[in-house]
C-alpha cells in the first residue's frame, strides 16, 4: 500500500457493503462533490495527502459489527504514519504520544501490557476488525499541516456515520476524548448508548483537569457495559 493518497476518485476507496449507500449518498451531494474537487485540486498542485485510503475505517468495520466508537479529529500528518484509522499508525511506525497514552491507560485500567496488545507496534487494525470504529471526523490531511482539510466537507460524511451508528441496531459505547470529539455528543442518544468523555490523550491534556485521560477508566467501563449488554 502506498503511504499517501493517489486518487480523488471515491470508487477507488473500499468500504464494507453496509456503508456503501451512505457513502454514495454523500459523494452525490454538494459536500461530497466539493471534497472530491478539493482533493483533486490539491493532488494536481503536488500536495502530499494522507492517508492512502481515507475510508479505511468504513472498510474494516461494517456498520453491523460496530460495538465501540472512538472518535479522533484528523489523520496523522507525518509521512508513513496515517493508516486511515483514528489514533492508529502503520506497522513499524514509532508510537505517537497520544497513542502511547492510550496504551498506558489501557494497561493501568485493564492490566493489559502494551505493545503485545493489540499487536506489536501501534496499528489498531485488530480493534477495527473486532467492532471498534476508529473514526476521524476529518478523513484527509496534508503532510506537515495538521487540520489542513478541516471544514472542507468530510464532516458531513462522518456526522452521517455517527448518526447512523447511534440510530441503528444495538446499544454501543462511544468514547469522546477532548473537546472536538465531545462536540459530536448531540448526535448520540445517551439514553441508549454509553457515552464516555474525558480530556484528549495528548500529553498537553492527558493529566489535566477537569477529567484527565490517564485514570479515566474508560476501557474497564466499556468492557463492563458491553458484558451487561451481551457483548
Amino acid at each position: 500500500m502506498a503511504d499517501q493518497l493517489q486518487s480523488a476518485d471515491p470508487a477507488e476507496w473500499l468500504v464494507a457493503p453496509g456503508w456503501q449507500a451512505l457513502v454514495d449518498t454523500f459523494f452525490a451531494s454538494a459536500a461530497g462533490q466539493g471534497i472530491r474537487s478539493f482533493l483533486q485540486q490539491r493532488l494536481d498542485a503536488g500536495a502530499v495527502i494522507f492517508p492512502p485510503q481515507p475510508l479505511r475505517a468504513l472498510e474494516l468495520t461494517p456498520p453491523e459489527s460496530v460495538r465501540v466508537v472512538i472518535l479522533g479529529q484528523d489523520p496523522y500528518h507525518g509521512r508513513g504514519q496515517a493508516e486511515g484509522l483514528a489514533f492508529s499508525v502503520a506497522p513499524g511506525v514509532p508510537l505517537p504520544p497520544s497513542l502511547r497514552n492510550i496504551f498506558k491507560e489501557l494497561q493501568r485500567d485493564l492490566g493489559t501490557p502494551p505493545p503485545a496488545f493489540p499487536e506489536p507496534g501501534g496499528s489498531l487494525v485488530n480493534w477495527a476488525r473486532h467492532g471498534v470504529l476508529l473514526l476521524n471526523t476529518g478523513l484527509t490531511v496534508e503532510e506537515g499541516q495538521p487540520a489542513s482539510h478541516a471544514g472542507k466537507g468530510w464532516e458531513h460524511l462522518t456526522d452521517a456515520v455517527i448518526r447512523h451508528v447511534a440510530d441503528h441496531d444495538r446499544p454501543k459505547v462511544f468514547m469522546l476524548w477532548g473537546s472536538h470529539a465531545q462536540s459530536k455528543r448531540a448526535l448520540i442518544d445517551a439514553k441508549r448508548h454509553l457515552v464516555l468523555t474525558s480530556n484528549h490523550p495528548s500529553p498537553l491534556s492527558a493529566l489535566r483537569p477537569p477529567v484527565p485521560f490517564i485514570g479515566n477508566g474508560h476501557f474497564s467501563q466499556a468492557r463492563a457495559w458491553r458484558e451487561q449488554h451481551g457483548g
